[in-house]
């Protein structure tokens, strides 16, 4: 992202807003620091007392400067903002703004910054409008067997394609499917994006050219779990897309969520064990709901709704099944030196192949294959020869 001209100007300036944002957060750490250093040295003295209302006073006019900066960048955000999705865009700003999304995704839509991405359907990186001419006009020759691949946690749709494969299209010329490619802010809780998927199809169903005669969706790691997410919501509306539901891939998936992610949570704890380093704790809220879902692989509202994400309380998922009509094939991968329990890197094997029972005890496939690559990372799950004849071969079958 060097390169100036793959910025927009509202890019310009939704990164000026985070880095406002970002210093007013360190200032805060900073303050209550210097706060506890005080009272813990000198408690009860004249010279703490001095001290806080000098820092106190400091400390608020450095927050007014920082405020005025941002009321300017929010001026001139307001006059860019309704063209920041109108300028043609580039496979590496597209990568930039899918991490970003996925690791502070959730901040940028509740702080309306320019940087966060909307849900749409894409092909070759070009939008595709819900309209059934206009999507006649941009999909040569679409066939009813309907093919929906979603990505995972801070990547994009175009990083479907890698090493010069891309599964989409490989089944598109082997088997006739039409594929067309999620590009969403992965950032959000997972059940967020489930509804907003569920939504998205219907109306990608509605107004597809041709009639559809078969659905199925390909999720890789946290886009799989968006994947069932959206068919609960999408059942529970009524719409119609879910009765053309056939098939659910899911490449590395954390159904039974990230032992990563888990144990990120000990960095809490850690910087919670002294009063000076309290203040730290802050820090590690950065992290997205996206990201904080996948310590146990929340798919519903409800498995998140009134609960702390950056405290674990433990594994609250209200469990469903896959209905029996759809068939499932989760697939794991598993480099040697990680073993089992880190499979592919990332995702545990049990986890990506849903094999522990979790809350209940609910089987979360009931019609389901499982296969495991051998000496695959999280990312050869998108490229690797055998992976693709393995999810050929559900599809032929």
């Amino acid at each position: 992202m060097s390169d100036p001209d793959r910025f927009h100007p509202a890019d310009v300036l939704g990164l000026g807003r985070l880095a406002l944002e970002a210093t007013s957060g360190i200032i805060g750490v900073a303050e209550e620091m210097h706060r506890v250093i005080a009272s813990n040295i000198l408690p009860g003295t004249p010279t703490a007392a001095l001290v806080a209302g000098t820092t106190a006073a400091i400390y608020e006019a450095v927050r007014a400067v920082t405020g005025l900066a941002g009321s300017s960048v929010d001026a001139m955000l307001s006059q860019v903002h309704p063209l920041a999705g109108e300028e043609p865009s580039t496979p590496e700003r597209d990568a930039f703004l899918a991490a970003l999304n996925g690791i502070v995704g959730d901040h940028l839509v509740a702080t309306q910054n320019p940087l966060a991405i909307a849900m749409r359907f894409r092909r070759d990186g070009q939008p595709l409008a819900l309209d059934k001419e206009r999507l006649a006009a941009a999909i040569p020759q679409p066939c009813g067997k309907l093919l929906v691949l979603v990505h995972g946690l801070c990547m994009s749709d175009l990083q479907w394609t890698r090493q010069e494969h891309n599964h989409g299209k490989a089944l598109a010329a082997e088997l006739g499917w039409t594929p067309v490619y999620l590009q969403y802010n992965s950032g959000l809780h997972v059940s967020i994006n489930g509804r907003g998927l569920a939504a998205f199809l219907e109306a990608l169903a509605t107004q597809w050219p041709s009639p559809v005669s078969e659905l199925a969706i390909i999720g890789h790691s946290y886009g799989g779990l968006v994947a069932r997410s959206a068919e609960h919501y999408g059942t529970e509306a009524g719409y119609g897309w879910p009765k053309y539901l056939r098939r659910l891939v899911f490449l590395g998936t954390p159904h039974q969520g990230s032992l990563l992610e888990r144990s990120g949570n000990l960095l809490d704890a850690l910087l919670g064990v002294t009063p000076y380093s309290a203040p730290l704790t802050r820090l590690t809220t950065v992290r997205s709901a996206g990201i904080t879902d996948l310590r146990y692989g929340n798919v519903l509202d409800e498995d998140w709704q009134g609960i702390d994400r950056f405290h674990d309380a433990g594994d609250h998922r209200h469990p469903f099944p896959l209905p029996t009509r759809v068939r499932c094939l989760a697939i794991a991968g598993r480099k040697e030196k990680t073993g089992r329990h880190f499979g592919d890197g990332l995702v545990s094997v049990d986890s990506a192949l849903g094999l522990q029972a979790g809350p209940a005890h609910v089987p979360l496939f009931p019609n389901c294959g499982q296969w495991v690559g051998e000496d695959l990372n999280h990312w050869d799950l998108l490229s690797d020869p055998t992976v693709y004849r393995r999810i050929r071969d559900e599809f032929e079958s």
